[in-house]
C-alpha cells in the first residue's frame, strides 16, 4: 500500500516525468498536491497500471487534487539542455504553476535541482511508494501519450500511437526508411549507424 506523502504535517507536492527514454516527442512532467484525506487503492506507478486504469485515474486525480499541473518540454529544448536537465526543468515549471505553493517537494528518482528554496527529497522508485508521486506519474504519462497519439496522425508511418516514441524495433526501422521528423530528438542516438541519417 502506498503512503500519502513523506511529511504528514506539510503541504507536499509529488513530481514525476514521463518519456525520458523516447526518441521522439516531449518529456512531460507533472506536479500534484493531494488532500490529506485522499485514498485510492488502485493508484500506483503508472508503468504498473493498464491503459484503462491510467485513463480512469486521470480525471479522478484532477478532480480530487488540491492542485496539479502538467508541462511538456519540447524536443528543441531537450536537444539544447540534455534530457536530465529537461526533465528537471519540466518538474520546476509544473511546480511553479501550481495554484498553491507547496512546503515540500517529493521527487521521483535521484536527481533534482533546488527550486525556490523549497526543501525537497528525491525518492528512487517514489512512484511506487507515495501516492502524490504516483498521481504525478499518471498525469505525466497520460498527457504525454495523448500528445504522441495526436502527432501520430501527422506521421502515421512511425506508429507513435503504439510505441509513443520509444526506441522500438519498428520505430527505428521507420526512422531508417523515412528519416527524421521535427518531433525527433536530434541529440539522441536515433539509429545505431547514426551517420546514415540526414537531418
Amino acid at each position: 500500500m502506498l503512503q500519502l506523502k513523506i511529511h504528514n504535517d506539510k503541504l507536499e507536492c509529488g513530481t514525476d516525468e514521463a518519456g525520458r527514454g523516447c526518441l521522439a516527442g516531449p518529456v512531460t512532467a507533472a506536479a500534484v498536491i493531494l488532500p490529506d484525506d485522499f485514498v485510492n487503492t488502485l493508484l500506483n506507478d503508472s508503468k504498473q497500471l493498464s491503459l484503462l486504469k491510467r485513463n480512469n485515474l486521470k480525471p479522478l486525480i484532477e478532480q480530487e487534487a488540491i492542485a496539479f499541473c502538467v508541462s511538456h518540454v519540447m524536443m528543441e529544448e531537450i536537444d539544447k539542455i540534455n534530457i536530465l536537465q529537461a526533465s528537471i526543468t519540466g518538474m520546476h515549471r509544473s511546480i511553479a504553476s501550481l495554484k498553491v505553493k507547496p512546503d515540500f517537494i517529493a521527487v521521483d528518482g535521484n536527481k533534482f535541482r533546488n527550486f525556490e528554496n523549497i526543501p525537497h527529497q528525491c525518492v528512487v522508485k517514489g512512484d511506487a511508494k507515495y501516492l502524490h508521486i504516483a498521481a504525478a506519474s499518471v498525469l505525466a504519462k497520460t498527457y504525454r501519450d495523448a500528445f504522441m497519439e495526436n502527432i501520430h496522425n501527422e506521421y502515421p508511418m512511425y506508429n507513435w500511437k503504439q510505441n509513443k516514441g520509444y526506441p522500438t524495433k519498428e520505430h527505428r526501422e521507420a526512422i531508417k526508411k523515412y528519416g527524421v521528423t521535427k518531433y525527433h530528438r536530434k541529440s539522441f542516438k536515433l539509429l545505431p549507424e547514426q551517420l546514415e541519417i540526414d537531418f
